[in-house]
Parts: structure tokens; C-alpha cells; sequence
């Protein structure tokens, strides 16, 4: 029950609000009781033993419920932590803005429907969750209604119909062949002969092209920077928490859950996708350091770095996994932080492209510095977050061996090179070079009280994440 609660709740009063017509103040106040319940009632979840539940089911076919395992508390335990704190960044944001009742509306229901994914006991489930999710979050993409963000929003619809169309196929592929939908931990097809290998291993290629719509895997990541024309509360959420983490999660839960590594290691149901994260990885990189527009360029990382994810958990060991979901983790965090300060400097400094950056250390700098140590993460400067992470995928590619990790090893480089580029070189101009600013305006209190917890947090993280990478390593054992 507390996990179909912890579902309904952002739900059922996201929903209720627009009947309410609430004043400004008192609808902040609405939305966080609501954020901070549903956050409190997967606390409850993450240590409630055996929790699961049925909300329908005819056989086991057509069954769908929730369960919360070790990845689900992952995925749900991001989630909780970062969508109040985004929703309140959201609220100072939005003032001023027309249509708010109807966007904050979307942003909680898209809560309660991301943990959906997070604690989906099957398939089936997930599929359904991942459905509504790409309804909810279309009015966030596409508020304001002006033209770009209406060729946004239709760019993210029909990439996302295409992506579902893939991924239902594969389903289906699942169900005749492997006679079920639930999640098991190391997938259905361990222990037993393996039969169907060769429609099984297609039905995972298809998953996988699926659900990289929104894990924004090369060919199928262009929706992903048109989507930057959204509010920064949006394209935060999309970049780090919701949208495209729902991607990656989805085929990590399909690779160890469904079909698992004795069905596809050393095959090209392993090959192709492994080979299409590497290309990904470099081209996001290259991409972003193109770019001039500052949250376009942010998102090209994004494309970069969710492909460092899937790279790791596609090696298919234990290693490989375990460093998989630590960037899973720490990019999320890494990614909010330069997000909603890069808002910051749009709303507050006129700032949006690059080029723009320039001198703001001197008039904004607590969020310079913040930036910059956002970027020196991202960038994998030891001892901080990214370093970690990356160090670890790059030791689990060793450990493997073959052309493929080799060439994700070089991918890793390259991209660890160019990040410094395109991350740090604005950075130091803030500092260094003469102000090219326009108009300014203060900053609310409540903006550095958010990015400067977001920072504290990820040097934490940075000088103290054994506890975490214990977790991890122990959750990637359970499936590989």
C-alpha cells in the first residue's frame, strides 16, 4: 500500500489543483506538503521489507504492480531527493510566468508517474509508466506555447510514439517467447536451455532502440537539445531525474531483469547496443563543445554522459554495472546543479549563450564558483564525483577486454578531454575575461540556499561515498 501511495499522491493532487485556484503563496505551499509527502512515503518504502503490491491483473501476462528492489530504491531514492528541490526552485522561477496552475499541475503528477517506473514490479508495468510519463511531461516541454516550444514538444512526441513502438514490439517478443513480463534478477532465461536465442536476442534490440529514444542514444537523440527551449525547472528534470534516467533505467531493467546476460554476452544483442553508447559518448562531447547556446550545450553532454551509464552496465559484468549506476547517481546530481544555475543566469543576468559568461564571476560570484565546481565534476577532476565514476568504468572496460570496451576506454578519454573544453574554458572566463553583461537582477536567497545545498552535496559525495558504492556494488551482484 505505501507504495501505491507514494505513486497516487503527487497524482491525484497534481490533478486537483487546477480545481482549487489557489493563490501564488498558497499553492507553493500546496505543492511542497504534497513534494515533501510523497518524499517522506518512499522513505517509509526504502525500509519497509517485501513491499509490493498489485493495482490489476487478468493473468500473468496482464498484471500491473509495484515492488521496490535494490534498483528501484536507486532510481526512486534520486528521484524523491531531487523533485522537491526542483519543484522549489520552480516556484521562485516561474513568478511571473503565465499558465502557472496548469504547469505546476504536469510537474507534480510527473512525480508521482516517474516513481511509477521505479517501482515497477514487471515489464508491463514499466511500459505502461514510461506512456504516461511522455503525456505528463509534453505540457512542461511545451509551456508558453510560442513556436519553438510547440516544434519542441511535437519533436519529443514523435520521437517518444517511435521509441514506444520499438519497445511494445519487444515486449511482445518477450511474452511469446520467454512467457512473462515480471522482473526477475538476472533475468528469465538463466539456469534453463536456451531456446528462441535468435527472435529472443531481436526482441532486445528492439527494447533496447526503444527505450533509448529517451536515454538519447545515437540516431535517436535529437529531440533531446530542441527540448532546452523549456522552462529550466523542465529541462532540469529532463536532463538529470525524469525523462531520460527513465530511459537508461528501463534498459537496465530490461538487460538484467528480463532478458539477462546469459542471453545476450558475446552476441550482437550485446555488440550493437555497446558499440552505438561509445560512438554516443564521443559525439555528445563533440557536439556540445560546437554549440554556443549554453543549456543546448549542457543537453549535448547529457547525450554523453547517459551513454557512460549504459557503456558500463552493457559490459555486462559486475564491475561494469556497479560503475554504471554510480554515474547513474552522480550525474544526476552533477547535471541538476549546472542546470538550474545556468537558469539562474538566464533569468537573472540575461545570460544564454556561452560567449555571455564572460565577467560574471565578478557580479554573480557564489554562482560562479558553484558552476565551476559543477563543471570541474563533470569534467573528472579527482577527487570529485565525476572522477569516481569515471575511474570506475574505465577499470571495468580494462577488466573485460576486447575491441569494444578498448574503444569505449578511448571514447572515455576523448570525452573526459573534451568536457574540459567545453565545461572549463567558459568557466575561466567568467573570472578572466571583461564582462559582456546586460541587464542584472538580484538573486533570491532561496536560489543559493537551493545550488549551494546541491554543491555541498556533491563535494560530500565526492569525499564520501563508500557507504553508497557498497550498495551499489552489492545491487549489481544480485543480477550479473
Amino acid at each position: 500500500m505505501i507504495l501505491l501511495l507514494a505513486v497516487a499522491l503527487p497524482i491525484v493532487t497534481g490533478s486537483l489543483l487546477p480545481v482549487f485556484r489557489l493563490k501564488d503563496s498558497t499553492r507553493t505551499l500546496y505543492l511542497m506538503i504534497s513534494a515533501m509527502l510523497t518524499t517522506a512515503l518512499v522513505g517509509v518504502a526504502l525500509f519497509a521489507p517485501n513491499t509490493s503490491i498489485t493495482l490489476f491483473g487478468l493473468n500473468k501476462f496482464l498484471e500491473l504492480s509495484l515492488k521496490l528492489d535494490n534498483l528501484g530504491k536507486i532510481f526512486a531514492t534520486i528521484i524523491a531527493l531531487l523533485w522537491p528541490v526542483s519543484l522549489y526552485y520552480a516556484t521562485d522561477y516561474m513568478k511571473g510566468h503565465e499558465k502557472q496552475t496548469s504547469f505546476f499541475a504536469f510537474f507534480l503528477m510527473s512525480y508521482g508517474v516517474t516513481l511509477g517506473i521505479a517501482m515497477s514490479a514487471n515489464l508491463l508495468t514499466l511500459y505502461v509508466f514510461y506512456e504516461i510519463m511522455s503525456l505528463s511531461t509534453l505540457p512542461l516541454v511545451m509551456h508558453g506555447g510560442k513556436p519553438s516550444s510547440i516544434a519542441a514538444g511535437l519533436k519529443y512526441l514523435y520521437y517518444s510514439l517511435g521509441g514506444s513502438a520499438f519497445a511494445f514490439i519487444g515486449l511482445v517478443y518477450l511474452v511469446y517467447y520467454g512467457g512473462t513480463t515480471e522482473f526477475v534478477p538476472g533475468g528469465l532465461f538463466q539456469g534453463i536451455s536456451l531456446t528462441h536465442t535468435t527472435q529472443l536476442r531481436l526482441g532486445y534490440v528492439l527494447c533496447f532502440l526503444g527505450f533509448s529514444v529517451k536515454a538519447a542514444v545515437f540516431p535517436v537523440h535529437g529531440w533531446l537539445p530542441s527540448a532546452a527551449v523549456a522552462p529550466t525547472p523542465v529541462t532540469a528534470l529532463l536532463h538529470a531525474v525524469a525523462v531520460v534516467k527513465s530511459g537508461v533505467f528501463a534498459i537496465i531493467r530490461v538487460t538484467f531483469f528480463s532478458f539477462g546476460v546469459v542471453m545476450l554476452k558475446d552476441s550482437y544483442a550485446q555488440h550493437i547496443p555497446l558499440a552505438l553508447t561509445a560512438f554516443t559518448i564521443v559525439y555528445g562531447c563533440s557536439m556540445a563543445l560546437k554549440e554556443k547556446h549554453l543549456k543546448r550545450r549542457l543537453a549535448y553532454s547529457t547525450i554523453s554522459n547517459l551513454s557512460y551509464i549504459l557503456f558500463g552496465a552493457l559490459l555486462l559484468t559486475p564491475q561494469g554495472l556497479t560503475a554504471g549506476l554510480m554515474h547513474l547517481v552522480f550525474h544526476a546530481l552533477m547535471k541538476i546543479t549546472l542546470f538550474l544555475i545556468t537558469g539562474v543566469f538566464n533569468q537573472r543576468a540575461d545570460i544564454y549563450y556561452v560567449d555571455q559568461m564572460r565577467g560574471i564571476g565578478k557580479h554573480l560570484p557564489l554562482l560562479a564558483a558553484l558552476f565551476t565546481l559543477g563543471s570541474l565534476a563533470m569534467t573528472g577532476i579527482p577527487p570529485l564525483i565525476g572522477f569516481i565514476s569515471k575511474w570506475h568504468l574505465a577499470e571495468a572496460a580494462v577488466l573485460v577486454g576486447g575491441t569494444l570496451p578498448i574503444m569505449g576506454i578511448i571514447a572515455l578519454l576523448i570525452s573526459a578531454l573534451l568536457t574540459g573544453i567545453y565545461l572549463m574554458v567558459p568557466a575561466v572566463t567568467m573570472y578572466t575575461r571583461p564582462a559582456n553583461l546586460g541587464r542584472m537582477q538580484p538573486v533570491e536567497t532561496g536560489f543559493k540556499v537551493t545550488l549551494t545545498a546541491l554543491s555541498a552535496a556533491v563535494l560530500a559525495f565526492s569525499f564520501y561515498s563508500g557507504p553508497l558504492i557498497d550498495f551499489l556494488t552489492r545491487t549489481a551482484a544480485e543480477v550479473v
